[in-house]
Parts: structure tokens; sequence; C-alpha cells
């Protein structure tokens, strides 16, 4: 902007509640009674500019930039633009420099300002501003995506029930993800073998029903990709021996997920998928064969060569009911829920460590009834959460309100260690997730002993207090919960794995 010459014209876009130009160069004083003042602060003169009706506002820079030959490289323009009525997708100018000659465009600045969905961000668009309204953010088009310049970060306000979701039969779990160019979409993993587990996609603000898969008491679905490919892996848990899960692929042609592999699994309950030095993994969660529930769960790699996974490593577990996989640095971990060992749920879940090629024990950790393990990193900070479901034995009762358990890696012992213990209800799931730069976990209380209709709680981190109960959610036989964001806004579901009626939840939000 140095190299533009100061016999320019300044337009501004009125009314504001308050706006100016300021700069380091002296200037006279110049006024224009109820439009224009010259206001001073603190060595900086700048023009003031105001007025009660709509009004495009000009004047020559040579009156404001009196000492300097050429437009200065160094100026301020804050502006505060306050409108009564605003139509939607409105594209204004608020300040721009024009030939004083021959009005030619030199240089602007306009937002687009919209209360609905982001406008197009491609080559046309790149270098323009948006202002979101309803979320006070401010972007810039790239020529791919928005890129947030300034943000008033969301706060959650309240949760609110969004859309009853009838599936087939009972939902152990559900998994949300994206297929390129063609949306959102959500697997259910049922009951009952016929007609199958949902596949559900996000149309029209709802989840909509898009194809049904054929499995046997489905307990749980993966979504993991490789080299561009999308595939589903189900968790079969009953089916005449050898009992088989199955892994689906995307027919992009189709646009169907059609069977890719099928693998020998016991009762299993879950996958985790992960990748790690540029190759892909997949590790079952195998609950029990028979009546014996220790058994060996498998570590599979995908071979590049055969397009299909092979046995990479198995891992002693007991009643194995969930994987997670995560990374610290450049150390990569697995840790399994153990939930019973065939007398009793007081045992221990373990963390493993790659090393030397293969996952070995880095810690054991006493749990009882353990069914998920949920990671999650906080500034900096590693937690590990721990869901607790009953604690059984063969002699007593059997307890379901337990505690459950946050652990934090504690980078001098290189352990984990109890951090903070919340009481839950036969908790089979933790889901952590972000609301602006607050942090949340919710957790799926499913029983208490007498009855599956319980309040399911979301807690909100508070620093040193730790996680804070801050909504209760009624749910019924709450089995699996999922966080997930669309242009509508941020969303949970829950499956009941006692009824045929799972539910999204909206987040509302200020």
């Amino acid at each position: 902007m140095a190299q533009f010459k100061r016999d320019l014209n300044i337009i501004c876009l009125s009314p504001f509640t308050s706006g100016h130009i300021s700069s380091q160069n002296k200037v006279p004083w110049w006024t224009q009674e109820g439009e224009v003042q010259m206001v001073q602060s603190k060595g900086s003169r700048g023009l003031r500019v105001a007025g009660a009706e709509a009004t495009v506002l000009s004047f020559p820079a040579s009156q404001i930039f009196s000492n300097c030959d050429y437009f200065p490289a160094e100026f301020s323009l804050v502006a505060t633009m306050k409108i009564p009525r605003l139509r939607q997708k409105r594209n204004e100018y608020i300040f721009s420099v024009v030939e004083e000659g021959s009005d030619s465009l030199l240089l602007g600045l306009r937002a687009r300002v919209t209360l609905g969905n982001p406008p197009p961000c491609s080559g046309p668009e790149q270098g323009q501003l948006w202002f979101n309204a309803q979320r006070k953010g401010l972007f810039i088009c790239d020529g791919l995506t928005w890129t947030t310049l300034l943000h008033n970060p969301e706060r959650l306000d309240y949760v609110e029930d969004y859309q009853d979701l009838y599936t087939s039969s009972e939902t152990f779990d559900v998994e949300i993800f994206s297929v390129p160019s063609e949306g959102l979409f959500m697997a259910a993993a049922n009951r009952d073998s016929r007609p199958g587990s949902g596949i559900y996609r996000w149309r029209n603000g709802s989840f909509q029903l898009y194809q049904n898969i054929s499995t046997q008491e489905a307990r749980a679905w993966k979504h993991f990709t490789i080299a561009g490919k999308i595939f589903l892996v189900v968790a079969n848990s009953r089916e005449a021996e050898p009992e088989l899960s199955v892994i689906y692929r995307w027919n992009q042609r189709r646009q169907r997920f059609l069977r890719h592999q099928t693998l020998e699994t016991h009762a299993a309950l879950d996958w985790e998928a992960f990748q790690m030095h540029n190759h892909s993994f997949l590790v079952v969660a195998n609950h029990r064969r028979d009546s014996n529930h220790n058994i060996l769960s498998v570590i599979y790699r995908w071979n590049p060569d055969t397009q299909l996974f092979e046995v990479n490593q198995t891992v002693a577990t007991s009643g194995a009911y969930d994987w997670e996989f995560f990374s610290v640095g450049p150390y990569h971990f697995l840790a399994v829920a153990n939930t019973f060992d065939g007398q009793t749920t007081s045992i221990s879940s373990t963390v493993y460590v790659w090393l030397d090629g293969c996952f070995q024990v880095f810690q054991s950790i006493p749990t009882v009834g353990a069914t998920d393990w949920e990671t999650f990193q906080i500034h900096g900070r590693v937690f590990l959460a721990v869901a607790n479901s009953q604690k059984v034995s063969q002699r007593g009762p059997s307890l379901y309100s337990i505690n459950s358990t946050v652990y934090e890696l504690n980078t001098l012992t290189q352990t984990f260690i109890r951090f903070q213990d919340i009481l839950t209800h036969s908790a089979v799931d933790w889901e952590f997730f972000t609301v602006g730069e607050e942090k949340f976990l919710v957790v799926a209380n499913s029983h208490d002993g007498s009855s599956y209709s319980l309040n399911s709680v979301v807690y909100r981190w508070q620093g040193y207090e730790g996680f804070v109960a801050v909504h209760s959610l009624p749910t019924f036989g709450c089995r699996d919960w999922e966080h997930f964001s669309t242009d509508q806004g941020s969303f949970l579901v829950y499956s009941s794995a006692t009824s045929r009626l799972s539910k999204v939840f909206k987040l509302r939000t200020y």
C-alpha cells in the first residue's frame, strides 16, 4: 500500500457506532458535522465516522495523510457496524480505496455476513472475509477452506432432545464416519440377524436408513481408511463355529458397503483400527470361547500385496471388551479393557507399548469389570478414563454403582496414576468431546441393579477440580456415546442395548 499515491478517495460504510482510521502522521483537524470527527488518542489521530442512517462516506486521502506522498504502509482500521436489519448473505464493502478521478477500486475490505451455512470457498472467493453472525466468528477464504481470523469460542448452554432413532433391534454400538463426496454416515450394531445392522446417512438434518447389512448379534463397528479406500469391520458375537466377523469395503460405483474379508473371532465385542510406521492394523477383543474367558485376542496387519489383513500378534486377555490405541510422542500404546476371568471382575486391565516390533506390557491397572478405555489430551496432559461396569465375585451380590476412574500419565514415573474417581452405574462407555475451548466427558450409565432407565451424565473439565457434572441426560439401557458435528451444529447420539429407540441430542451453544 506504500505505493498508492495519496490522491485517492477513502470510502467507508456507515452507520458505525465507532470507527476510525489512524496513523502516526500529523493530520489537520477536519470535521464534517454529524458524520465525521477527528479524534486523538495516545499520540495518534484518526477519523471517526458516525451517522443515523446507512450511507456511504467518502473523502480524499490527502486530507487525512497530509505529510506523506503515499498512502502509509502502516495504518489501522477499527470499525463497529450496527445495522438494525440485515439481510442474509449481504456482502458490503466496509472500507475501500479508489482513484480519485476514475473511481477505480484499488483496495477493498468487505465481509459476507451469514446466519446459515458457510458460503462457498474456492479460487474466486480467495481473500474474501466471512462473518458468521450466529457463532460470532470472522474467517478468511484461502482458496480451499475458511480459516479462522477472529472467533468467539462457543460455550455449551444446554443439551436438547433432537431425534428419536428407531433401529431394527437393540443397538450395542454406533460408529460415526464420513465418506468423501457422500457425507456423514452412522453404522448401528444391532442384535438381530434379520434384517441385520443398519447403515444410516445424515440427510436434511437427521439420520435416515441407507443400507442393511446381515450381521450376527453385532456388538461393534469400526471405520478406517487405507490408501483412500474406506472400510467397516463388524464384531459379530454369536454365530455357529467358526464365528466370523466381517470387513466391508465401500464400493464407489454401487454406493454400498460390500463384503471384503472374513476373520475368525470368538464372541468379539470390539475392533480398534490404527496406523503405525506406515502400516495399518486391526485388533479384535475376543471376549470368550464357549465358557472360557481367558483366551487370545488378535492383532492383524494389512498386507498391501494381497489387500488382506493377516495375523501379526496374539495377546492373552480375560473377557476382553474394548481396545484403545493412542500415541504419546514417538511411543504407541494399546490398552485393553479386561472384564471377567471366569471368577471375578476385579482383575487388571493392561496397557501395552510398541517395542522391538511388537506390543509389550507397559502397565497393569486394577479395574472392576472394565468395558471401555477413552484416551484424550488436555493442554498437553495425557489421560485414560476407564468405564468400570460391575463388581462380580463368587461371594456376595453384584454391585453396579461403583467408581470409574480417570488416570493421568506421569512423565516422571512413566506410569498412569489415579487422577479422579467418578461414581457411575454399570458404566459401559466414555466419550470425550470439545465445544469451543471447553472439554467434556459423557458416561453411558446402563444399569443400577434394578433399572435400565438412568441418567447418563456430562462432565466438564474444570482445571484443578477435574471433571464436574454439568448435565444429566435421560437414557434407557445406554450402551455407547458418539459425538459428531455437521453444518447444523454439534450433536451426541447414544445407542440403547435394551430398546429399539436410540436418541440424538443437540448441543446448544452461546
